[in-house]
């Protein structure tokens, strides 16, 4: 065979890439942004300075979700849906502040949001050489992912020690790079302002990822320090004049995770096997919430929150699921994949750096695909409870250990979050933690069978509702201060506790630990070693051309402010609140269209014309919930608070045809500010340059 020069390799394929870099594709790190392409196409060169601003005023909620500084009195905007959380656990049966809307008139009245955390990043210092030299070819894939492991915790830890600020190594290209990433971290947030959930999520589930949408889908909490509002290094101020159809702009957030770099036996084992796993739970604890919310307003309260999470997440799966079973994308995946493949083959020096790589990776996945249920079962989910008396058990065992033995979420620099989750004085309720714990244990009967050693351990010869109910009845759990005890008391207190779940926890443990541990020596140790093989070889032809797949950590999208062709016409990219109402009244106010009563009491003087929502090009996923849409003058426009149904498919692969990035247009979210809820002084914060 004719040897082929990387270089005509590299031009070979850099022809597929240009024609994906003509959509604007890419969740970009800050350290490497599309700069290229932004001067080429819109005729636009970020500075270091705008690049540090956007960076700096950019958020991480680390439960999940996006945000960014917008006053320079540490005030944060994000989604309704992100500080969802906080919004019900402040409320009560007397304070439903999810039905009714939150607001904070004065600084004394901002509500604390418990477990809460938010980051900044501060710092990206490349560490793939300390990282991917720890592992020498005589190693094995275990051996090897250990010593990975040992390097990467040692980085960590170091950093934290040495700066007291969150440091973590992120894997890139999986596993082609491995970046620190150093961040400051907020634990005190109070919550400022959320409106109704009525109006946030106007449309409910029949409307969510499609477009015209019409939701403030916002919510504002306030960072602090030292019990003063946080001064950050840089906030996004509201923009006086909005954007318009045709402008460029840009979105600031963490996105959570894309598979476009998964090769395609990885991806057909998400869409045989772990989409349809994970639908048939969703669906199953979606059941089981709307039979509990049936028995009373208050526990349809009390589960509002579960309820909209799992409904938001079947329709993301099923949309992600239609992605990978559309024979015309999979077939270009696949196709991608043969020329890469081809052009390794063919280049003795790639092929040395790839050896047998995808071969390895296929093999993983059938043995993932062997245990992919007891994944989702042999664990500690179920309850929130259970989930607590589960970490309570692996925290007082994990820290007795050297740190570079300990499991991931156990190492000293995670402590500190998990600590600030498991001590959240977060209300929890006994009916809905048994109702989704015989859920949970019922599915593990039914997919285990009675017979396997989980469902031995757990139930015995009892029945899932009669193990749930004890488990429930006889743990103090509840009480931050009694999981505390138990923490401070170490593994002598915990092997000593007869409280229920506990007993159940410490049971369950020793085998969630074998199937995790199946998982990262079968699974995780070889594909992760072979994907760095692979991602040596992709480097030789893109180098750092193409973005690595989102990790939910910080990154830069660009695109431009535009409608879609559907059903034989063009959506605009705008919507106001004369279509929100219209939409109302087109469904005679009923649920989920009705207005709540203050927006009926104050519609008649909000500007109708106001642009409410808007649709973009920009590159998004899960995690970007929250982001600050920006312009070209580094200020505020929008925040992304979804997508339309086609973007589903961008876990895999993007297409700016019809999918678009919605936003709430900075212009709506002021004038519901001052126009429904009489906020004239958060306005002003939010618009003060």
């Amino acid at each position: 065979m004719t040897r082929t020069p990387v270089r005509c390799i590299a031009l070979s394929l850099l022809s597929l890439l240009a024609a994906a870099v003509a959509a604007e594709e890419g969740m970009w790190t800050f350290d490497n942004p599309p700069a290229r392409q932004l001067k080429d196409k819109h005729g636009f060169e970020p500075t270091k300075q705008w690049l540090d601003r956007v960076r700096q005023a950019s958020v991480r909620f680390m439960d999940g979700g996006s945000g960014a500084f917008v006053s320079q009195d540490g005030l944060v905007i994000s989604n309704h849906h992100v500080g969802l959380g906080c919004i019900q656990n402040v409320s009560s049966a007397e304070h439903d502040y999810v039905k009714n809307g939150f607001y904070a008139e004065t600084r004394a009245k901002e509500a604390a949001c418990p477990g809460y955390e938010i980051n900044v990043l501060v710092g990206i210092e490349d560490v793939s050489g300390r990282v991917l030299g720890a592992v020498t070819p005589r190693m094995s894939d275990q051996e090897a992912r250990e010593a990975r492991k040992t390097a990467i915790t040692k980085i960590e830890n170091d950093c934290n020690a040495a700066s007291g600020l969150r440091c973590n190594v992120v894997k890139l290209y999986q596993g082609g790079e491995f970046h620190l990433y150093r961040y400051k971290k907020y634990t005190d947030v109070r919550l400022v302002f959320a409106p109704e959930q009525e109006i946030a999520f106007f449309g409910g589930d029949p409307d969510n990822f499609t477009f015209p949408r019409h939701d403030v889908d916002i919510c504002l909490v306030r960072a602090y320090e030292d019990g003063r509002p946080a001064k950050p290094q840089s906030y996004l101020p509201f923009s006086a004049t909005g954007v318009a159809d045709g402008d460029l702009v840009f979105v600031s957030g963490n996105p959570g995770s894309t598979s476009r770099l998964y090769t395609q036996a990885q991806l057909e084992l998400v869409r045989d096997v772990e989409l349809p796993l994970s639908l048939e739970f969703v669906k199953r604890r979606l059941s089981v919430l709307r039979e509990y919310s049936a028995r009373g307003s208050e526990q349809a309260r009390r589960a509002k929150a579960q309820v909209f999470n799992f409904e938001n997440s079947q329709k993301a799966l099923e949309g992600r699921l239609r992605a990978l079973v559309d024979a015309k994308a999979m077939a270009a995946k696949a196709a991608e994949e043969k020329e890469l493949r081809a052009r390794v083959a063919g280049d003795a020096e790639l092929k040395a750096v790839s050896g047998g790589a995808w071969a390895t990776i296929e093999a993983a996945q059938k043995k993932a695909a062997s245990r992919a249920a007891e994944e989702f079962l042999v664990s500690f989910a179920g309850s929130r409870l259970l989930q607590i008396a589960g970490q309570i058990v692996r925290y007082t065992a994990e820290v007795k250990k050297p740190n570079e033995q300990r499991l991931e979420e156990y190492i000293d620099s995670n402590l500190e979050i998990l600590q600030n989750r498991l001590f959240s004085p977060a209300p929890l309720y006994d009916d809905l933690e048994e109702a989704t714990l015989v859920s949970q244990l019922g599915a593990a009967v039914e997919k285990l069978g009675r017979s396997h050693p989980f469902v031995r351990a757990v139930l015995g010869e009892a029945g899932p509702a009669e193990v749930a109910k004890a488990a429930i009845a006889g743990t103090k759990l509840k009480d931050a201060a009694a999981r505390r005890a138990l923490v401070e008391g170490g593994p002598a207190a915990v092997a000593a506790s007869t409280d229920s779940m506990i007993v159940l926890a410490r049971r369950i443990d020793p085998l969630a630990r074998e199937v995790r541990k199946f998982f990262e020596d079968e699974v995780e140790a070889p594909v992760t070693r072979a994907g760095e093989k692979v991602a040596q070889a992709r480097f030789k032809v893109y180098g750092r051309t193409i973005p690595p797949d989102a990790t939910f950590t910080l990154r830069l999208s660009y695109g431009t402010v535009a409608g879609f062709p559907a059903e034989g016409t063009t959506v605009p990219p705008f919507t106001t609140f004369h279509g929100m109402l219209d939409r109302s009244i087109a469904h005679a106010g009923k649920y989920p269209w009705a207005l709540p009563p203050r927006w009926q009491e104050k519609k008649a003087g909000l500007k109708l014309e106001t642009p409410l929502n808007f649709t973009s090009t920009n590159d998004i996923i899960g995690g970007n919930s929250g982001s600050p849409v920006i312009d070209r003058k580094g200020e505020f426009v929008g925040v992304v608070f979804d997508g339309n149904i086609q973007t589903l498919a961008w876990d895999y692969f993007f297409t700016d045809e019809q999918a678009r990035c919605v936003s709430v247009d900075a212009r709506g979210i002021a004038e519901a500010l001052r126009g429904v809820y009489g906020a004239d002084a958060l306005v002003r914060e939010l618009t003060t340059r």
